[in-house]
């Protein structure tokens, strides 16, 4: 019996078809084949089976492992039930995967020996194994993360076929099947550099450029990329008309195995530089602390940071990543996704796994083309690894899922300005602004302590007009440190005036304004118009009964908006019912444009417009 993955699933007895019934035994098999020999533990399957199991999930694995039993009761195979779940027998050439590694190890040992057309027959029969995608049609995650591999190592058989038939001088026969591949995978560099020199070998210079000018646009337009050094080289090379790219057969790139291949490189640490000056956050440290301690072994970990902008998120992962990468030896990660950042878009996904992928030492030209396959590749890279990974200022939580570890016992750090409820599995921690004691200390930090020293009731009254926020602190007490001649009362005196404050709270390279009004974007026009009105108002707080008189707007549409606002970090809820906005967040919305008057606007008039 041999079984047959690298295309639709199939089981074949002397060489006829066996009919493995029900799409549930099919993804049981698959799981079983993928882990040949090896325990396959009972909560694995269900996990793996079900979304959402049902109460009747463990008996109706039983079921599906019996049915299987029927099937597989043949020769040498056997499905053997053990204490914590089941292992399937079955010699290693019955798995046409397998013949497909073993095929490909091989080749490359020939090509190590000089053995050319041995190589290129080994690998020849290795790729013609192949029938369509591997496991098509079998979706579950460990399932789609083995065929993302097996996807990759066939590229790399292809991509090696290809150099070795160049080296022993084929070129016009190769240039055909290089352009069919080129254009199905237009990121693969090895591919393309293949066709340049078939190209070029074949009295075709000028399409070889060609190649590479649509290649280094692509590059370009999906992913803001140059092409790489290898690329630009060959490049030059054509463009001086070296000798050596007509005549002389290249070198080809003697690959490791598949697996060492598909291994991470050195652990890398991509971490920012943790602030000597950091202040406070004790608290906050040891929950974070406390959670990484606890947390389940074998499984990931997500911490997911929420608060207003400028309150401290990132300096608060960043300190807890470097406390912890002892724990996480086997890689750092640090993503940027800029989901609040008004100068451009959010970081999709795509472009974030690319990223990533990089940064484990994955060549640009190995990166798969979809969003579902870099996220299976990445997932399947983190399995089994302790790595930390950081994913800084998300937009929501769907540019963060297809970023999330499968497996393995990877600890997430999400911070973000909005409260990130749909990640399902997540320890959530709402960030509020420093205690005024740690305010003062992070400003004296920061401008000097001495000189702090001389003028504590004033640095107390500096820091409370910047609202005690972490950002608000050290922008001021950065502008007191670079003015030697300012006392902290003449600080405090242009902290006083809203709109002097809005100036003193500005550098070269950071807006505090700017920042706190790039959180308004996720808001429509009605909630941004009732953000603006509640902050013009005089009363600190404010309950529903009050926002409905001042706007203009019935209670429940007060309470929609007063939602959006508290998911987005704009407004603070002191009790059950009252609410209050932080004094810069009042400034800022004072500075929004003006919107059209809501008392000649009805409240169903006020949304009306924002939905147009």
């Amino acid at each position: 019996m041999e079984f047959l993955v690298l295309g639709a699933l199939e089981t074949r007895q002397g060489g006829v078809l066996v009919d493995v019934r029900g799409m549930r035994q099919q993804r049981l098999l698959a799981l079983l084949l993928l882990n040949a020999g090896r325990v396959v533990p009972m909560d694995f399957l269900v996990d793996e089976l079900w979304e959402d199991p049902p109460p009747s999930a463990r008996p109706q694995v039983h079921n599906a492992i019996r049915d299987l039993r029927r099937v597989l009761a043949v020769g040498e195979h056997r499905l053997v039930t053990v204490d914590v779940g089941y292992r399937l027998v079955v010699p290693e050439d019955a798995v046409d995967a397998h013949r497909f590694t073993r095929k490909v190890r091989e080749a490359r040992a020939a090509e190590r020996d000089g053995r050319f057309p041995e190589a290129i027959r080994l690998l020849q029969s290795a790729v013609d194994l192949w029938r369509g995608e591997a496991f098509a049609g079998i979706h579950c995650p460990a399932v789609t993360s083995a065929a993302v591999k097996l996807h990759e190592q066939r590229l790399t058989a292809l991509e090696d076929l290809m150099a070795l038939r160049l080296r022993v001088g084929e070129t016009s026969s190769l240039v055909g099947e290089l352009t069919a591949l080129l254009a199905e995978y237009p990121l693969r560099d090895s591919l393309r550099r293949s066709l340049m020199t078939a190209l070029c070998r074949s009295g075709r210079q000028a399409h070889a450029l060609a190649v590479y000018e649509e290649g280094r646009r692509y590059l370009a337009d999906e992913l803001g990329l140059e092409p790489s050094p290898q690329l630009r080289a060959l490049q030059a090379e054509i463009l001086a008309d070296a000798p050596g790219v007509h005549d002389a057969p290249g070198p080809v790139e003697v690959r490791p195995p598949a697996a060492e291949e598909a291994a991470p490189g050195p652990h890398p640490n991509c971490l920012p530089h943790d602030l000597a000056d950091f202040t406070g956050r004790i608290a906050e440290l040891a929950l974070l602390q406390e959670a990484v301690a606890r947390r389940a072994a074998g499984s990931p970990l997500m911490l997911a940071i929420d608060g207003m902008g400028g309150v401290g998120k990132t300096t608060l992962a960043v300190r807890l990543a470097h406390r912890a990468t002892a724990d996480f030896p086997d890689g750092q990660f640090f993503a940027a996704l800029d989901g609040f950042d008004e100068s451009r878009p959010p970081v999709s996904p795509l472009r974030a796994l690319a990223a990533l992928l990089r940064a484990d030492g994955l060549p640009q030209d190995r990166i798969p083309a979809s969003l579902e396959e870099r996220s299976a590749l990445w997932r399947s890279r983190l399995a089994g690894r302790r790595c930390l990974l950081v994913l800084d200022d998300a937009a929501d939580s769907a540019q963060v899922r297809p970023l999330l570890p499968g497996a393995g016992e990877t600890l997430v750090l999400v911070t973000s300005r909005r409260k990130l409820s749909a990640l399902d599995g997540s320890v959530a921690l709402p960030l509020d602004v420093l205690p005024p004691g740690d305010a003062v200390e992070l400003f004296a930090r920061v401008a000097g302590e001495r000189r702090v020293g001389r003028e504590p009731a004033r640095a107390a009254e500096a820091v409370a007009l910047c609202g005690y926020l972490p950002l608000a602190v050290r922008i001021a007490a950065t502008r007191l440190r670079d003015r030697p001649a300012w006392t902290v009362a003449d600080l405090v005196e242009r902290l006083a005036d809203p709109e002097r404050r809005a100036r003193c709270l500005r550098t070269a390279d950071r807006d505090l304004m700017a920042l706190l009004r790039a959180s308004y974007q996720y808001l429509d026009l009605a909630q941004q118009r009732f953000s603006r009105l509640m902050c013009c108002q005089p009363a600190g707080s404010f309950d529903v009964d009050r926002a409905a008189a001042v706007t203009g707007l019935s209670a429940d549409e007060v309470e929609c908006c007063l939602d959006a606002l508290f998911e987005n970090n704009l407004v603070r809820q002191e009790a059950a019912a009252l609410f209050s906005f932080h004094s810069l967040v009042r400034d800022c919305s004072r500075l929004l444009p003006e919107q059209p008057d809501p008392a000649v606007m009805t409240g169903s008039q006020l949304l009306v417009t924002a939905a147009v």
